[in-house]
């Protein structure tokens, strides 16, 4: 993998070169009448980010995690995105240093780099077809476990030949020793053992295990011990003890390194940028009002941990003392209180939450890091201790988000809440990056057009 990472680096190393000459051809630039550009050592510096990130966003979307003779459309697709989150990085690397160069710079670099690194995945392909590469990457397997758990191993890997394991036999833990095992260990010449057995075989399994770490052999020990219905299990090191870490959430990856660099950034130019709009509105909400400008709550974060929330006061000072009152009105099903005409709203806040714009002091709170730009709205701490389905908590194990897929799906129009956990856990269980920008892509005609706000 180091040696494609390296390939893939040069790539887009040569594509940034490319896009310059390209822009800098002075037959391009009479034809199409455009202004010159700087000469290329203005930005050989560059190549520290381009060199380095390119190959870490591709491995971020599983490039480099593809058998080796996947499908086209696969590979067409995760390059596809590696290429663009890279040319986004880059735009918004010189927007953030002030660089002067030719958008058309960037969007040939992002095109070059897509097509040169696919031609090179079709000449590894090519490569790899050859009888010769066939026969170095085919690796020869003995099954073991129990008959059943060997047959459905079997019925799986005939269904990836493209992964170039070949089963020579199967040692059935019921009927078949360690001595016979290691008898055909020695008669095929295999590269590795997979085991697959349940927990009241451990024994054997032990004993298999270490008479191939005597032979020299590979064991893919496959751990589905345990059945779960949402966890995904993955394997880590406690102090020098192997550990099969069950999660329900998101694993750690270059993806969510990114997510949080982009909540940084994103929320960094918006406060930076619209300060001045703060003060407006702020001045607006004083005229229209007696009391503070901003509205300071204890949401739920993170596993449940309690933060301060920042939000325009778009109510009178006194709701929450009258929200008892109103009980009896709440048009949401479950712990969360919803109601379309709250008497409780000011004038002037019946636009701010028409248009999300009481939303906007939030991104104090993603610059703080308690919340991130996409993921599960946080609820007030009274009404998560009101669920009445553990279940729902799930939706509290990660960052708690400025929008997410409820608000892109009938926003506040939704009156169950079920119906907002059920999309609350669909983000979660297919979190990506492409998902949260598609998310924020979705929620800014939402907002615009201020459809189904409370």
């Amino acid at each position: 993998m180091q040696i494609q990472q390296l390939l893939d680096a040069l790539l887009f190393a040569a594509s940034f070169w490319f896009a310059w000459v390209l822009r800098a051809n002075p037959d391009v630039i009479t034809t199409l009448r455009l202004n010159p550009v700087s000469p290329f050592d203005a930005y050989y510096w560059l190549y520290l980010l381009l060199i380095p990130t390119g190959p870490l966003v591709l491995e971020a979307q599983g490039f480099y995690d593809r058998p080796l003779l996947c499908p086209r459309r696969s590979t067409i697709w995760l390059l596809f995105k590696g290429c663009l989150f890279t040319t986004i990085g880059l735009i918004m690397a010189l927007f953030f240093l002030r660089l002067e160069l030719a958008r058309s710079v960037a969007v040939l670099f992002g095109i070059n780099s897509f097509f040169l690194i696919f031609l090179k995945e079709e000449v590894v392909r090519l490569g790899l077809k050859s009888k010769f590469a066939q026969s170095q990457i085919e690796r020869r397997f003995i099954l073991v476990g129990t008959e059943e758990e060997t047959a459905e191993m079997r019925k799986e890997l005939k269904a990836r030949p493209e992964a170039g394991l070949v089963v020579l036999a199967e040692v059935d833990l019921n009927h078949t020793s360690i001595e016979a095992m290691t008898n055909m260990l020695h008669e095929h010449s295999v590269n590795g053992v997979i085991l697959n057995a349940k927990h009241n075989y451990f024994q054997q399994v032990e004993a298999a295990i270490r008479t191939c770490e005597l032979e020299g052999v590979e064991v893919w020990l496959v751990a589905d011990f345990f059945k779960t219905q949402i966890s995904r299990p993955s394997f880590d090191d406690f102090h020098g003890r192997p550990v099969l870490v069950f999660s329900s959430t998101p694993q750690a990856s270059w993806q969510s390194v990114l997510k949080q660099v982009l909540d940084f950034m994103v929320a960094l130019v918006v406060v930076v940028s619209f300060s001045w709009a703060f003060a407006l509105v702020a001045m607006l909400i004083k005229l229209n009002s007696p009391g503070p400008v901003l509205f300071r709550q204890k949401r739920c974060g993170v596993n449940g941990q309690p933060f301060t929330i920042f939000k325009f006061r778009t109510m009178e000072t006194n709701a929450e003392q009258r929200k008892h009152e109103l009980a009896a009105m709440n048009e949401m099903s479950g712990p969360v209180f919803k109601m379309k005409n709250d008497p409780r709203i000011t004038p002037i806040g019946r636009i701010l939450r028409k248009y999300s714009i009481d939303e906007v002091p939030q991104f104090f709170n993603v610059l703080r890091g308690e919340m991130s730009l996409v993921g599960p709205r946080p609820l007030p701490v009274d009404e998560v201790k009101r669920f009445d389905d553990l279940a729902h908590r799930r939706r509290l194990s990660v960052k708690p988000g400025l929008t997410c897929l409820w608000q892109i799906s009938g926003r506040n129009d939704l009156s169950d809440f079920r119906d907002w956990v059920r999309l609350d856990l669909e983000y979660i269980d297919n979190w990506s990056l492409w998902l949260d920008l598609k998310i924020m892509w979705r929620t800014v005609p939402v907002v615009l057009i201020g459809s189904g706000a409370r």
